[in-house]
């Protein structure tokens, strides 16, 4: 007996080739009826016998495109309309959107294989793509994803383009960025103010020649160089004012970096994940100024046309390949701007004539014991939903000012931006401003009827900008419950109790203080109280101390009996004895729990005593030093509620003062962190109920001290739970702030 049916569906369901999946498995099933994208997703209305309907719902289950994902799915039978045939229909508008933007996907091997085949029309087109690959989020405009609402809506499909577009047999079928060398965009090579041809050539000759070249590439500019020429990665720092921070590489493919670092089966599938992440990995090989005093280096694969063609053509098989900006600005994607901001960088700039919407920084990832985990989380992987939040509500979170990232939440599901930068930094700000207006644009969003979250700090860039916001409601968080409700919100476990451990840099605690060793104990459906903390130091200048090690020292073991500072071993500079002198007369120091500036005093005491050139990295030259040491832990108790950080330096000053290996002593004070956190947690165990541990905050991108804190609690039997999803650092404050919005702007409304 005939039956119909219409099949709704959410997740990532656009882009990816979706529709002429669903076309050929209903032909395959012989069902008549339509598909089309909404704004909520996919619709699919089937007509035929009722064993045929089942086979094709479980098909579409089993054997989805590689780069979709179904979020919900919602069958609701129909009356028979006698369709005759299957198709697919122009897309429907209106209603609230929430279909899941695909990210940007990493060139696929069917169009690998016709980028080299000299046969293939579409040899080396450094714009090739199909349904399984190819921009996405960085050329949307505006939602449903269809050709005239992307960036390649000014070039018109040739009638072999428009042939395989129509077919729904072809892969390129409905494949929105398609395009070929008689109808698509091209590059174009400017060198010292000459146009070269042909550019790809030309600029792998120039690479080859050591020098500096800007790439256009998906979600923006390049900066890229010969990584085994000590001459121009030198320069390349010099001009990109870029002191010490480990750059990218892209290598050539497996066997290079096989040469580079130290692979495992976990890394090679990460580096060969469609999204096509930087994977930080086990140095083996030192490239001279490419990674100092770092123990890995961040490896990534060719993910478009583009660089394909350029390994093919010459280029050196190991690029530097690091964001085109000055440091700490946000990377640069429009042409124009390009030229401007990277005169004086770049030696060359290559040109891609299609427009990038939205830039998109690369994604990075590292191994550690708990699993992968997200050092940034961008392209490849933003701006899909995370997560789904009991709520109705449509809510904005605004994150944090260091390592912002927005979060929108629609119907329940929580799109967590790219990366957009510190906001501290004038370009980062407006990137920060305009991915505001380009989520909203793109859900079309009423801010108006919208709930905003924000950071509790009062002088964040990002929480004024919030209260400027028009909002049916504007909502602080606190900095460290929002790095704990982030974990919590990919676990969804709303109404587990949990312990939560927040460690980082910085955050506003009350009456001013600046936490950054927070515990925690409660729910999401109840509230966090907070039950221990880092002992309180004093800081000295307060955010001004992060910058320098010896300066949040000078807080840190004020309550120590002390050599002399600046002389050996410590070598103290002037900078610790003018914060010493502050510190006396009581001017600008305010009270800290941050554990990031315990990591930095820990740091300092170890050697590292000038000035930080990017954040956190002090932490990183320390677990830099411990890395592939051993040794006992240094003590730190936990004593009233108190973990006391001043047994532990204190124990690194003797074993300075006697001589010890450095790196054995950076070593023992991870030791030492990870069995006073198990110690603590076992303590208060015993007076409070929790279900799990969750650790939060930028901290816990320590892989050394993950591995020893993991070990170290086995034998307590929780769950342990760390972000996974989105970066633990402050990349995480959003999600954690749209959590939080989930419960407390319903209990405010019902106040």
């Amino acid at each position: 007996m005939k039956q119909a049916c219409l099949i709704k569906l959410n997740g990532t369901v656009q882009g990816v080739g979706f529709r002429p999946f669903v076309y050929r498995l209903a032909h395959a099933h012989r069902l008549m009826g339509w598909v089309l994208n909404a704004g909520e997703g996919v619709e699919i209305w089937l007509e035929g016998e009722g064993d045929r309907l089942e086979a094709f719902r479980q098909a579409l289950l089993d054997d989805l495109p590689a780069a979709a994902h179904i979020a919900r799915l919602k069958v609701e039978e129909q009356n028979p309309e006698g369709y005759t045939g299957f198709r697919i229909i122009q897309s429907q508008t209106g209603g609230k959107l929430t279909a899941h933007i695909s990210p940007d996907l990493a060139l696929c091997p069917d169009c690998l294989a016709e980028l080299r085949d000299p046969s293939n029309w579409r040899y080396q087109y450094p714009y090739i793509n199909c349904t399984n690959c190819g921009p996405r989020y960085s050329i949307i405009e505006a939602l449903p994803y269809d050709r005239p609402l992307t960036s390649m809506k000014g070039w018109q499909l040739c009638a072999d383009c428009q042939q395989e577009y129509d077919n729904p047999l072809n892969r390129r079928f409905h494949a929105q960025p398609v395009a070929c060398p008689m109808c698509g965009p091209s590059f174009k090579l400017l060198h010292k103010g000459q146009e070269l041809s042909p550019a790809l050539t030309e600029t792998a000759r120039l690479l080859r020649e050591g020098a500096i070249v800007a790439l256009k590439g998906i979600g923006g500019y390049h900066l890229a160089c010969d990584a085994r020429n000590p001459e121009v990665v030198q320069a390349l720092r010099e001009r990109k004012f870029r002191k010490e921070k480990a750059f990218a590489l892209m290598v050539k493919d497996l066997d290079v970096a096989d040469k580079l670092v130290y692979l495992t089966d976990d890394a090679k599938t990460l580096l060969r994940l469609v999204a096509a992440p930087i994977v930080l990995c086990p140095k083996k090989l030192e490239l001279s100024g490419v990674a100092p005093e770092n123990p890995g280096l961040g490896i990534m694969f060719p993910y478009t046309p583009l660089h394909y063609l350029l390994f093919d053509l010459g280029a050196p098989e190991a690029l530097i390949m690091t964001s085109a900006n000055h440091s700490s600005e946000p990377i640069a994607y429009k042409d124009e701007d390009a030229l401007a901001q990277l005169k004086g960088i770049a030696d060359a700039f290559l040109i891609g004539e299609r427009p990038i919407v939205r830039r998109v920084d690369d994604s990075v990832l590292r191994l550690t014991r708990l699993g992968p985990i997200f050092l940034r989380r961008s392209r490849g992987f933003a701006p899909a939903a995370l997560t789904t939040l009991p709520t109705r509500e449509t809510l904005l979170a605004v994150g944090a000012d260091l390592k912002n990232t927005l979060t929108l939440v629609i119907e329940g599901q929580a799109f967590v931006s790219q990366y957009l930068g510190d906001l501290e930094h004038y370009h980062s700000f407006e990137a920060f401003k305009e991915a505001i207006h380009d989520l909203c644009t793109m859900y079309d969003v009423d801010l108006a009827d919208t709930v905003v979250l924000y950071d509790a700090h009062p002088d964040y860039y990002s929480s004024q900008y919030a209260l400027e916001l028009p909002a049916k409601m504007h909502l602080p968080v606190q900095h460290h419950q929002a790095h704990i409700a982030a974990v919590i919100a990919e676990k969804q476990a709303w109404k587990t109790k949990v312990l939560g451990i927040a460690l980082d840099g910085t955050g506003y605690g009350e009456e001013g203080a600046i936490w950054g060793g927070e515990v925690f104990c409660g729910s999401l459906t109840e509230g966090f109280k907070r039950i221990a903390h880092l002992r309180y130091a004093s800081l000295v200048g307060g955010d001004a101390a992060a910058s320098y090690p010896v300066q949040a020292a000078a807080g840190f073991l004020a309550e120590l009996e002390l050599p002399d500072m600046t002389t050996e071993p410590f070598n103290f500079p002037e900078r610790y004895l003018s914060a010493k002198d502050l510190l006396s007369k009581k001017l600008r120091v305010f009270p800290t729990t941050s554990a990031g500036r315990l990591f930095d005093t820990a740091a300092a005491l170890l050697g590292f005593t000038r000035a930080l050139s990017f954040e956190g990295q002090a932490a990183m030259w320390l677990e830099y030093l411990a890395t592939g040491q051993a040794a006992e832990p240094y003590p730190f108790p936990f004593l009233d509620n108190t973990l006391d950080y001043r047994p532990l330096l204190a124990a690194i000053i003797k074993d300075r003062l006697a001589g010890r290996v450095a790196g054995q002593i950076a070593y023992a004070f991870h030791a030492g962190l990870a069995q006073g956190l198990a110690a603590m947690i076992e303590t208060l165990a015993k007076d409070y109920s929790f279900e799990a541990i969750v650790l939060g905050g930028g901290v816990f991108q320590n892989g050394l001290l993950l591995e020893l804190l993991s070990t170290a609690l086995v034998k307590l039997d929780f769950p342990l739970w760390i972000s996974q999803a989105v970066s633990a650092n402050d990349e995480s404050i959003s999600l954690g702030q749209a959590a939080f919005g989930a419960f407390a702007s319903a209990s405010q409304q019902n106040a």
